[in-house]
């Protein structure tokens, strides 16, 4: 009974010491996001909107939303730095349409233009 209030202590501080360690690491990564970011980078914001880095300052960026359409944002709201879709095709070249790619013995995954139509004649 002497030791259950130290345990009680030591069970409610470990957790919260774990979530310091955890939120600090995001906040470092989201530095290193922030301060990795180049002109003609296109990210996505916390607002949920696509565009591409136009200018730079130590605490403000330019994004181009659309042709011409130029606004000024916080560093701090970059959520993501997203990759051309070009270039993630070509990642992706393995899998061809039309190709069947097998999970296990009793299941099968066909990717290509007549998958995932039951209602089609066979």
């Amino acid at each position: 009974m002497d030791f259950l209030f130290p345990l009680l202590i030591l069970a409610l501080l470990v957790p919260m010491f774990l979530g310091m360690r955890r939120q600090k690491k995001a906040m470092a990564e989201a530095a290193a996001l922030q301060d990795s970011l180049q002109v003609g980078d296109r990210i996505l914001t916390t607002a949920g909107l696509h565009g591409t880095v136009a200018g730079l300052t130590d605490t403000t960026m330019d994004l181009e939303i659309a042709p011409g359409v130029v606004t000024t944002w916080s560093r701090a709201v970059v959520r993501e730095h997203l990759v051309d879709e070009d270039s993630e095709e070509q990642d992706d070249s393995d899998t061809a349409a039309g190709t069947v790619i097998e999970e296990n013995a009793s299941s099968a995954v066909e990717y290509g233009s007549d998958a995932g139509n039951s209602r089609s004649a066979k």
